[in-house]
């Protein structure tokens, strides 16, 4: 028979543990040693598994709307309408969706944002060239965050 001090855990090192996680970004983890096993969730109910994703990406109609501070005449900036990762093609290897020099027109896709583990396809809400593009692949982006910027034809 183990002696009970074999079957003890470190209060504290729980304690740490789910302080880094509450402040992570992770819904989920699981931690096992020989002598504990914990497993940390951040959906609501005890239990609750991910809602099921769908196969294919789901559209959004156009981007943010530009801010004010979008003063240069015959510009526009394509904005981020959501918080996720920004990428640029549809998936890894192929080519980018849009490179600079690329004429666009309202409702071309441009990129993809995967927020939640859903692929959101980005689309231009404006007719131009793509005269830069402001984000690197793979990289997190904000909520009204310039993604492209746009020569207004």
């Amino acid at each position: 028979m183990a002696s009970k001090k074999s079957q003890s855990f470190d209060v504290e090192l729980l304690k740490s543990i789910v302080d880094i996680f509450t402040q992570s970004g992770v819904a989920e983890m699981e931690i096992s040693t020989r002598n504990f096993k914990v497993r940390l969730s951040k959906y609501a109910s005890p239990g609750a598994a991910p809602p099921p994703q769908p196969a294919a990406p789901q559209p959004i109609a156009e981007a943010a709307p530009p801010e004010s501070e979008d003063t240069e005449e015959g510009i526009h900036y394509i904005r981020a309408p959501m918080v996720g990762t920004f990428y640029r093609a549809p998936a890894p290897g192929a080519d980018p969706f849009v490179k600079e020099g690329d004429r666009v027109r309202k409702g071309d896709v441009v990129c993809i944002i995967e927020a939640m583990k859903i692929m959101n396809e980005i689309k231009s809400d404006v007719d131009g060239v793509i005269e830069e593009v402001l984000v690197e692949n793979a990289h997190p982006v904000e909520y009204g965050q310039p993604l492209f910027k746009v020569r207004l034809v």
